[in-house]
């Protein structure tokens, strides 16, 4: 049986202009600006988008509350950190998001370093940080599905806490989705037993079925009490008419990249990650991977799902995705710059052929 695919995009809320390649519009983060992009994301068939976070961006989850507010199916997956939020008032905000959207809200956990000093928070090692955001996921999704909570963990403590307004299941949605990200082991234990959706960033076929079975393997181990985990992906794609054309394209922004010193695709600061050295480490392998797969970007200073690109015709970025899919991947969160002009482009061109078989 085939996996229902969704499709999303990407929003970057930063307060720089011209992100990773995008047109350097001052108003670039106007709530004219980005529902402008939300909406059109609804038009052209798009499901929603990840929000990017980080202290020194916009509030994520103000930012996604107001573009909620502007259109009327589009979703944001809205990324949050531990520290950053406490469990109970999370749960709280996200059920009332979810609550006035009619079930829109979809919830990015992130546990990579910020500059956590600056809003109260603590540094921790990784071990003590993903061990947090464990905790973090468990409570929350408690918070959402059970009434008169009381939890004393090792980071957080509530007492007869009732998450307001309830949760309404809708279907088989219990709550809004928790996605995960990261490569380390300590991540990995977290996606096997807490996530609902693990992300991975653009590796090649290969490695994606490895690291699918690996934590099928770790959830069974660690006696998962979840939903089967599912997969996603999160990835660049540069799409044009021709395979020519879009090469020509990757092509030349790399050069620009090159010129800036990577300037404006680096927002994932040092130290480098688990997942972010396995992207890096792609180039030893080549410069095109899996027909398509270009590493070059890593090269010169792009990052995170900057750092590979999937390039070529609508045709053949759209067979590559499939591949993925094949491998057991559901959720799809692609993105290109400028933002606006490929959220059309690509929803015109590439979203039909992956509708044709998405289940």
């Amino acid at each position: 049986m085939s996996v229902q695919s969704e499709f999303l995009w990407y929003i970057p809320n930063d307060l720089k202009a011209g992100h990773r390649g995008d047109t350097a519009d001052a108003n670039h983060n106007s709530l004219a600006t980005l529902s402008e992009h939300a909406q059109a994301l609804e038009r052209h068939g798009w499901r929603g988008a990840l929000i990017g976070t980080g202290w020194g961006r916009p509030d994520t989850f103000t930012v996604a509350a107001a573009l909620a507010t502007r259109t009327t199916a589009f979703e944001p997956l809205i990324a949050v950190r531990p520290g950053y939020w406490r469990p109970a008032h999370f749960a709280s905000a996200a059920a009332t998001l979810d609550q006035l959207t009619g079930g829109r809200v979809r919830v990015n956990i992130v546990s990579g370093k910020d500059d956590l000093a600056a809003y109260g928070d603590q540094e921790a090692d990784s071990t003590q940080r993903y061990d947090r955001t464990k905790e973090f996921m468990r409570l929350v999704r408690r918070l959402w599905t059970e009434e008169s909570v009381s939890y004393d963990g090792q980071y957080f403590r509530v007492a007869n806490s009732t998450a307001a307004p309830r949760i309404s299941a809708r279907g088989e949605r219990r709550h809004p989705k928790l996605y995960f990200g990261g490569a380390s082991e300590a991540a990995e234990r977290v996606a096997a037993t807490e996530a609902d959706v693990q992300l991975f960033w653009g590796e090649p076929l290969a490695d994606v079925k490895e690291r699918i079975t690996r934590l099928t393997e770790l959830s069974a181990r660690l006696d998962r009490d979840l939903a089967p985990l599912e997969f996603g992906l999160r990835i660049t794609t540069v799409v044009r008419d021709t395979s020519r054309e879009a090469w020509a394209v990757a092509e030349a922004k790399v050069a620009e990249m090159a010129a800036k010193a990577g300037a404006g695709w680096n927002d994932h600061g040092p130290p480098i990650a688990v997942g972010q050295r396995r992207l890096l480490d792609l180039q030893s392998r080549g410069e095109i991977l899996d027909n398509n797969l270009y590493t070059a970007p890593g090269k010169y200073g792009a990052a995170g799902a900057g750092t590979t690109w999937l390039v070529g015709s609508a045709e053949e970025v759209a067979r590559s995705l499939k591949k993925y899919r094949d491998l057991g991947i559901r959720t799809f969160i692609l993105s290109d710059t400028p933002y606006l002009t490929e959220i059309e482009r690509q929803g015109s061109t590439l979203l039909p052929m992956l509708r044709d078989e998405a289940g």
